[in-house]
């Protein structure tokens, strides 16, 4: 039978049912509000600058994407330039170049998707059965160290390794009898040479993230199936993966946001006019419109159609995940 006590002036509660009434009466309260939050200042202080940052950088300039609807003229400032709809979408979509873009941007995204996601999953996995050794730690450093690199240096490293007189991968080319590769000169190497090279510079720090994940599974899962006769690759199999696969797919929901959005800065220091057919994407277009022709409204359309598409697939495979694996960002 439930217990029931009198209730104060602020609510009354009862104690002994399903639930305890004018508990969450009194949490919503204002003045335990305001309490709860001054008992917690610090962490609110913490996160302040994280804050301030997106703020300033991400959602204050959202302000300056109307050009994308303008005809900008700096003299005339945002506010005083003329209004012109979507003409500049038009523009985009019947452009000699779109079809080329999308099929470069989706083709290396998917490419690099492809290859790039399971390597560090599959790394994690293999450094996890290791026992703690000084092989084990070495080789945790060397494929970690590339993430540090940055990308201007990246690219540096890449046009040196890859020269077809001096580069040290056409060097072992030519030592095995074959001829030399004009890798960054031919369209057709551009993709693999951007993809293996982004591999190779961050699958450590996905690596990191997965053994993160491995280290919280229970160990009593692993001993019982170790008693009931299970082999390490079927402790893989149905104990690992099934706890790393949230993580997973967290990570690529993550990924199928970026799918339009292929990092600039290296295809930018890695392109030429003769690669140009495969390495033309949305990024570097909107730079030689924007700061190269001057175009700023066109390019801000053109910048904001790829981030309205990112946006789409992040909520499309977001809602899939959350539908099909019960797992999701929100």
């Amino acid at each position: 039978m439930a217990t029931h006590v009198a209730a104060s002036k602020t609510g009354g509660y009862r104690i002994g049912g399903d639930h305890v009434a004018g508990a969450v009466q009194n949490e919503r309260h204002p003045a335990l509000k305001r309490r709860k939050l001054w008992k917690n200042w610090q962490l609110y202080l913490f996160i302040a600058p994280t804050l301030a940052y997106f703020i300033i950088f991400s959602y204050f300039p959202m302000y300056g994407v109307q050009i994308a609807f303008k005809k900008f003229v700096a003299s005339k400032g945002i506010w005083g330039s003329e209004w012109v709809g979507l003409d500049h979408f038009y523009r985009f979509f019947n452009s000699y170049y779109f079809w080329d873009l999308i099929k470069n941007t989706m083709g290396i995204s998917l490419y690099e998707l492809a290859v790039g996601f399971p390597v560090p999953i599959v790394l994690a996995l293999a450094l996890n059965e290791l026992k703690k050794s000084l092989f084990k730690n070495t080789l945790q450093t060397i494929t970690y160290a590339p993430y540090f690199i940055s990308t201007v240096v990246m690219g540096g490293l890449i046009i040196a390794f890859l020269s077809p007189q001096t580069g040290i991968i056409n060097t072992m080319v030519k030592a095995f009898g074959g001829e030399p590769i004009a890798f960054l000169s031919d369209p057709a190497w551009f993709k693999t040479v951007y993809v293996l090279s982004g591999v190779w510079q961050g699958m450590g720090m996905g690596t990191i993230i997965f053994l993160a994940v491995l280290s919280g599974i229970d160990p009593g899962l692993h001993e019982a199936a170790i008693i009931d006769g299970a082999s390490r690759f079927q402790r893989i199999l149905y104990i690992n993966l099934p706890g790393l696969a949230p993580t997973m797919i967290i990570i690529l929901i993550l990924n199928m946001g970026n799918v339009l959005s292929v990092g600039y800065e290296k295809i930018f220091l890695l392109q030429n006019s003769l690669n140009m057919e495969s390495s033309d994407v949305i990024s570097t277009y909107v730079y030689r419109s924007g700061l190269q022709q001057a175009q700023y409204s066109f390019s801000a359309a053109v910048g904001l159609f790829n981030s309205a598409i990112n946006l789409v697939i992040l909520v499309l495979v977001n809602w899939i995940a959350r539908r099909t694996q019960k797992v999701s960002l929100w």
